[in-house]
């Protein structure tokens, strides 16, 4: 069978924004660190959107999450499992070498070399590949070791650099050695927690940005992100407090743009161990281990006053891991209903008629107020009975302590990578292993998922697996492997002399933001 997806027909004429009369600097304002300038090593949003601003994949994700050519212009699907992909001739790495078939064979290749010690792994997205291999200097044959309709949504997320540094360790990445790509900026260097400077890439296959330089400037604190848009300290920030959109949209000075966000706030708790270190029924053992009482947590939960209240609006209350409109969302699914007495009764029933102590741990310093969601959710739970103790920490060490299972019920956050469901079905509920579940900080695992969803990755026509999506959902969502919360809006401003398209993924990328002319 042989294909050309429509993005890659059209290659020739894709139009990417022109530079403008002259070029100045720009400086953002981030709300959260990258902490790690290996664009292989950790899925998380800041090191992700960090790395499209230095670094390619075969094919990117436009502002929808839908795939668009990228260093590969075209792509051929030559049977079920071997999949051409055409290069884009004359594209420069920013260290003036030449882009070509070895680079990207060394880049697919390296990603299990980069997974060591990540909290969240790129491997996933490689795992079904057997084998990568130079045609040509300008070709690429992939092979898969079976059905792999998700080829090119796994590959938006792999990050292309030059063969050389095939085998280079992260630790090395992070002092800045091999932090070259084909992007439209080039690393310049990076103080972790504070700031991030960029400069122009002249050569970009894309064309040339309105920007010599860009200073991505840290702003954990809401309010110095806030101040430093309005003093015009800074010239766009991303993720405004909820509670300061009316303000700044009332501001002369800025703008502010808004997009349906792809990230799931979710909670996860920990399924398989019989005695955790946060989680105590009046027997010593872990109640979080019985679904009846995950399924009253979920329905002591008003997930419509969190957003309402919390969030003023800015969120999308959910019982599922995509939001509508994304492949694999099922409309049939419902959320779980406030329901305080049920949830009382089936704690009763699952033999906690006076609850059970719980410690909940959450981020202060990630999400937009991950502090006060963490503490409403506290309190619901403690409404029904359940005496919860909530404790916040900053990313840094929240991260690291939640992957080494230090504790028992934590909130998360987790972007629709891939653009439709198994790219947050698989990390964070598929039985946890070497290439799977590396999200599953709760260790949920149910065969029968792993069986549907295998499933599903392996099916090449769009209807059947999106069928299979939705019976995955359906059989993690009834065990609530994770009890999901709502979905993100994702939010800027800007001044008002520049021109951005907010993006689903929430990714900050100046080179679409525009100068006036």
């Amino acid at each position: 069978m042989k294909f050309f997806a429509a993005a890659a027909l059209a290659a020739s004429v894709v139009l990417f924004p022109s530079a403008g009369a002259w070029a100045r600097d720009l400086t953002v304002g981030l709300s959260a660190s990258t902490t790690s300038m290996d664009p292989q090593f950790y899925v998380v949003g800041p090191n992700s959107a960090m790395a499209r601003n230095i670094f390619d994949g075969l094919v990117n994700q436009d502002a929808r999450q839908q795939i668009e050519p990228a260093l590969a212009t075209s792509w051929n699907r030559v049977d079920d499992t071997t999949w051409e992909f055409k290069l884009r001739p004359n594209v420069k790495f920013h260290d003036g070498s030449d882009f070509a078939a070895d680079d990207v064979v060394a880049s697919i290749k390296r990603v299990p070399i980069a997974a060591k010690n990540s909290p969240s792994a790129f491997t996933p997205y490689v795992k079904a590949i057997a084998d990568v291999v130079a045609v040509d200097p300008m070709t690429v044959r992939i092979t898969t070791k079976g059905p792999t309709p998700l080829l090119l949504n796994n590959l938006s997320r792999i990050a292309i650099l030059p063969a050389e540094f095939g085998e280079t360790p992260t630790e090395q990445m992070n002092q800045g050695k091999g932090v070259v790509g084909t992007g439209p900026f080039k690393f310049v260097s990076w103080t972790p927690d504070s700031v991030i400077t960029l400069e122009r890439n002249p050569d970009y296959w894309g064309g040339a940005t309105d920007w010599d330089k860009v200073t991505f400037r840290i702003f954990k604190n809401n309010s110095a992100r806030v101040a430093a848009i309005l003093s015009g300290d800074v010239d766009m920030i991303e993720n405004i407090p909820t509670a300061d959109t009316s303000r700044l949209e009332e501001s002369n000075s800025v703008k502010v743009i808004k997009a349906t966000g792809n990230r799931l706030m979710y909670l996860h708790m920990d399924q398989d161990r019989e005695t955790s270190p946060f989680a105590k029924g009046p027997d010593g053992k872990n109640p979080l281990q019985k679904a009846e009482v995950r399924r009253a947590l979920s329905l002591s939960l008003n997930r419509d006053a969190i957003v309402e209240r919390l969030m003023d609006g800015q969120g999308t209350p959910t019982g599922q891991v995509v939001p509508e409109g994304y492949f694999g969302h099922d409309t049939a699914l419902a959320t779980d209903p406030f329901d305080a007495n049920k949830a009382k009764d089936m704690l009763a029933q699952a033999g906690y008629p006076d609850g059970f102590d719980l410690t909940f741990h959450a981020t202060n310093d990630r999400y937009p107020n991950d502090s006060k969601i963490a503490q409403a959710v506290g309190q619901f739970f403690s409404r029904i009975g359940v005496k919860t103790k909530v404790e916040t920490l900053p990313g840094s060490v929240y991260f690291s302590r939640a992957s080494a299972r230090e504790f028992s019920f934590i909130m998360g956050g987790a972007a629709v990578e891939t653009g439709e469901a198994s790219g947050v079905l698989g990390p964070l509920l598929e039985t946890f292993g070497d290439n799977a579940g590396q999200g599953n900080r709760g260790r949920y695992s149910n065969a029968e998922f792993d069986k549907v969803l295998e499933q599903a990755r392996t099916t090449l026509d769009d209807g059947e697996r999106e069928a299979l999506l939705k019976k995955a959902t359906g059989i993690a969502m009834g065990d609530l492997g994770i009890i999901p919360l709502f979905f993100l809006d994702n939010t800027w401003a800007a001044k008002t002399d520049l021109s951005f398209e907010g993006r689903s993924d929430g990714y900050t990328l100046p080179f679409y933001v525009k100068a006036a002319q």
